[in-house]
């Protein structure tokens, strides 16, 4: 049973919960015959295991028959390319930011208040910052590429490439392969052939192979750039007013941890298409290579050869 401010005694054996204060639960004491003080509660609380929590995102929206075993062959893959000259780069979107004069969570050192719109409108924007994230695992790095266009394959590609030329390929100069760990959904869906199509065109600029490893459905939280590297770069930014996309790639380069985690920031304002198709007779002829373990979820796209 929830308990709430209508729902009677706090201490019943049966409550998970409350939310009223403790002058409120003295009071409510006080009424029932028995007189106490704001002291005594919380004493009473600590003996009953009460202590303030807040609510945890742990319960599974869902399970995927194929989870464990896809969680195995990550583990596989990892393990292959931890021992090689390759990389391995979680990959994900942060939330979409807007810019203006809207509220942000955060405390700040000021010597004024700081206002902002009451209301966070879209139309009262003056762009949008769209940040995808690439999480380097072996060195312990990350790179954002700020986007102010939209989510889109082709922009999740070019972020790729983006990570690759301005970082990757100089700390990989021998890799023939890069691992990438990234969610099902979004812009770079396991689903969707658009994305596979502009997969291929990016290696075959680049020059070398990507292998892709999805996690499954309802798993995105174990997408090693969650914990790694978001965290961090919103923590770098909390309370700052987003009055500029040069404002925020300069907030997310301060990006710093103990372990020494350091973060590079692009921006790539190129406007991307929505509603694209991919090309008539690309999924009969498609050259992305599929594994023979989970296909769906597990494949190399391979540069074609000239």
């Amino acid at each position: 049973m929830l308990q709430d401010r209508t729902a009677g005694d706090p201490m019943r054996q049966e409550v998970r919960w409350t939310d009223l204060t403790y002058e409120q639960i003295a009071e409510h004491l006080a009424e029932a015959g028995t007189p106490v003080s704001v002291p005594v509660v919380k004493q009473l609380l600590r003996k009953h295991g009460y202590v303030t929590r807040k609510a945890q995102k742990s319960k599974a929206m869902g399970s995927h028959p194929d989870r464990n075993e896809q969680f195995e062959n990550i583990a596989r893959l990892k393990q292959e390319y931890l021992e090689s000259d390759n990389p391995i780069v979680s990959m994900d979107t942060k939330k979409k930011e807007m810019i203006g004069n809207f509220y942000r969570a955060g405390h700040l050192l000021t010597q004024g208040v700081i206002e902002t719109l009451d209301h966070d409108f879209p139309s009262f924007a003056s762009g949008v910052i769209i940040p995808h994230g690439f999480y380097d695992m072996k060195q312990n790095a990350g790179h954002v590429n700020l986007g102010t266009s939209r989510d889109t394959g082709e922009f999740a590609c070019d972020s790729i490439e983006r990570w690759w030329e301005q970082t990757g390929r100089a700390l990989y100069p021998r890799a023939s392969s890069i691992l990438l760990l990234c969610d099902g959904g979004g812009s770079n869906s396991s689903s969707q052939y658009l994305f596979k199509e502009d997969l291929q065109r990016l290696v075959d600029r680049l020059g070398i192979e990507i292998r892709v490893a999805h996690y499954p459905p309802y798993c995105s939280k174990y997408n090693p750039i969650e914990h790694r590297l978001f965290p961090h770069v919103t923590r770098a930014c909390q309370g700052v007013i987003f009055e500029s996309v040069e404002l925020v790639k300069e907030l997310m380069e301060k990006t710093r941890t103990s372990t020494g985690l350091r973060v590079t920031v692009d921006i790539l304002d190129k406007v991307y298409e929505t509603g694209r198709k991919y090309a008539e007779g690309f999924k009969e002829n498609m050259q992305i290579m599929f594994d023979d373990i989970l296909p769906k979820w597990n494949y190399r796209a391979v540069p074609s050869r000239s």
